[in-house]
C-alpha cells in the first residue's frame, strides 16, 4: 500500500463525509427545531440531483443546473412543509414516520412518471474537470475536493446564520421553547416552513453535487438517508457541529475500512476470502461506531445544549 493510494482513499471518505453532512445538517435541524422525523429528506435529495440533470441538458450548463437543485428542493420542501408536515407537528413520532414514508412513495412514483426508470447522467463542468497531483505521484480528481470546498463553505455558512443572525437567534430559540417566542411574536409557521426550506435545498444541492459522479435515479436518496440519520444519531441530535464531526467519522469510517480490511485479512486469509469477510465487516463498522458513540455518550458527541 503506497502513500498516495492511502491519501486518496482517506480523501474520498472525507469526500464522501461532507456529501453525508449536507444531508445531515438539514436533517438534524428540522428534527432538532420542529422535534419531527422526516423520512421524506432523501426524496428531497432526489429532487436536486434530477432538477440539475434536467436543468443542465436544457441549458448546457451544470451551475445553473446547481442552482435549479437548491431552488426546487427548498419549494418542494416549502409545499411539503404547508401542504403535509404542518399537520404532523402535534402528532405522535409513528404518525411522523408513516406519513414521511408515504411522501417517500409518492415522490419516488412521480419522479417515475416524470423521467421515467432510465438513469440520467450529469457532466462535470469543465472547470472542475482536472486532477491535482498528491505526494507520492498520484493525482487527485479537482471535482471530488471541489465537493469538500463545498461542504466546508456550507459549515461556515451554518454557522454564521445560526450564531451571528436574527434568524439564527429564532432558530436556536425555537429549539429550546418554541411557545415562549411564539408569545413574544414570533411567527412560528413561517419560521418553521423557512427551516424546512433550507434543509431541502442543502438536501437537493448534496443530490446535485453527487449527481455529477454517480447516476440520478429514482430512489437515490433512500440509502443516503439512513447515514444521515447514523450521522445525526453520532454527532448530536439538533447540533450542527455534531452534524459536520459526525459525518467526517462515518465517511472516512466507512471508506477507510472497505480499503483497509481487506488487505489486513489477507495476511491471515487467502485474497479471496479476505476480500468477502472484509467487505462484510467494513459494511458494518459505521453501526459498531454508532454503538461505542451511545455507550459512552448516549445524546451523542455534541449534543444541542437543552
Amino acid at each position: 500500500m503506497t502513500l498516495a493510494l492511502f491519501l486518496e482513499q482517506l480523501l474520498n471518505g472525507l469526500q464522501f463525509g461532507v456529501m453525508l453532512f449536507l444531508m445531515a445538517a438539514g436533517l438534524t435541524l428540522i428534527f432538532g427545531v420542529m422535534g419531527l422525523i422526516n423520512l421524506a429528506h432523501g426524496s428531497l435529495y432526489m429532487v436536486g440531483a434530477f432538477a440539475c440533470a434536467v436543468v443542465a441538458a436544457w441549458t448546457g450548463s451544470f451551475w445553473l443546473g446547481l442552482v435549479a437543485s437548491m431552488a426546487a428542493a427548498a419549494a418542494a420542501g416549502a409545499i411539503i412543509e404547508l401542504a403535509v408536515i404542518r399537520r404532523l407537528y402535534a402528532r405522535d413520532h409513528l404518525d411522523q414516520v408513516l406519513a414521511t414514508f408515504a411522501l417517500i412513495l409518492i415522490m419516488s412514483e412521480g419522479t417515475r412518471w416524470l423521467f421515467g426508470s432510465v438513469p440520467l447522467y450529469l457532466d462535470i463542468p469543465p472547470l472542475l474537470q482536472g486532477t491535482v497531483p498528491l505526494p507520492g505521484g498520484s493525482r487527485y480528481q479537482l471535482y471530488r475536493l471541489a465537493i469538500i470546498g463545498v461542504g466546508v463553505a456550507v459549515a461556515v455558512g451554518l454557522y454564521l446564520l445560526i450564531s451571528k443572525t436574527r434568524l439564527g437567534m429564532r432558530i436556536r430559540a425555537g429549539e429550546n421553547d418554541r411557545e415562549m417566542i411564539a408569545a413574544l411574536g414570533v411567527d412560528v409557521a413561517t419560521l418553521y416552513t423557512l427551516v424546512f426550506a433550507l434543509g431541502a435545498a442543502l438536501a437537493g444541492l448534496a443530490g446535485a453535487m453527487v449527481g455529477a459522479i454517480q447516476s440520478v435515479q429514482v430512489g437515490m436518496g433512500e440509502p443516503v438517508l439512513i447515514l444521515a440519520f447514523v450521522v445525526i444519531v453520532i454527532g448530536g441530535i439538533g447540533s450542527i457541529r455534531g452534524a459536520l464531526i459526525g459525518a467526517v467519522l462515518v465517511g472516512v469510517t466507512d471508506t477507510m475500512g472497505r480499503f483497509l480490511l481487506p488487505q489486513m485479512l489477507t495476511l491471515f486469509l487467502p485474497p479471496s476470502q479476505a476480500a468477502l469477510i472484509g467487505g462484510a465487516v467494513a459494511s458494518m463498522l459505521i453501526y459498531l461506531l454508532m454503538a461505542v458513540v451511545l455507550a459512552v455518550r448516549p445524546r451523542g458527541l455534541f449534543p444541542a445544549q437543552a
